[in-house]
């Protein structure tokens, strides 16, 4: 059990406010007596697909990343609508981005990608017996999407990673469930 002093919030203050998350200053007293700002990115969370055609395919998604200007291939992902359950996000998701609707979504694990700075939970979820969308879906991508899925195995996707050509943690992690 641990014995020191919880952490204090002193004050709280928000420096921005954007379509997906909020940036705020906490200044807090730490359990080692600090008094000190911590800034803190608060993310409504997200789902990541592992949207598999048959045991041993996977479907990745090639995309454009304006913040590393480049394209890269990951797994498709997206965050939550404000009060949205993770699981029907996921199946959301899933057919905004690869035009997919899953029979089966099995949620996996959670990981936080950064948290030395941000709350974002990143949910996993395996989708299965997937299939065409109904003729009344009004999935459609974000406006700032532009999205290439694409079918490989297991070996093949995993390659991807020793090649350079999945750079982003999210994908390495889901690969790694698999």
């Amino acid at each position: 059990m641990d014995s020191r002093a919880p952490v204090r919030l002193h004050s709280r203050s928000v420096q921005h406010q954007g379509r997906i998350f909020r940036i705020e200053v906490d200044r807090v007293t730490l359990p080692t007596g600090h008094t000190l700002d911590m800034e803190v990115v608060r993310h409504p969370g997200s789902v990541v697909l592992l949207p598999m055609p048959s045991p041993d395919q996977i479907i990745l998604i090639r995309q454009y990343r304006y913040s590393i200007d480049r394209y890269i291939w990951e797994l498709p992902a997206g965050s939550l609508k404000p009060g949205e359950d993770p699981d029907a996000a996921a199946a959301r998701e899933c057919e905004e981005e690869i035009g997919l609707r899953p029979g089966r979504i099995e949620r996996l694990k959670g990981f936080y990608p950064t948290p030395g700075f941000c709350d974002e939970l990143m949910t996993y979820y395996r989708c299965t017996e997937l299939g065409p969308p109904p003729p009344d879906s009004t999935a459609q991508q974000d406006e700032d999407e532009d999205i290439e899925p694409r079918t490989f195995t297991l070996v093949e996707a995993r390659a991807l990673i020793a090649d350079g050509l999945v750079v982003d943690l999210k994908t390495v992690a889901g690969l790694a469930l698999i």
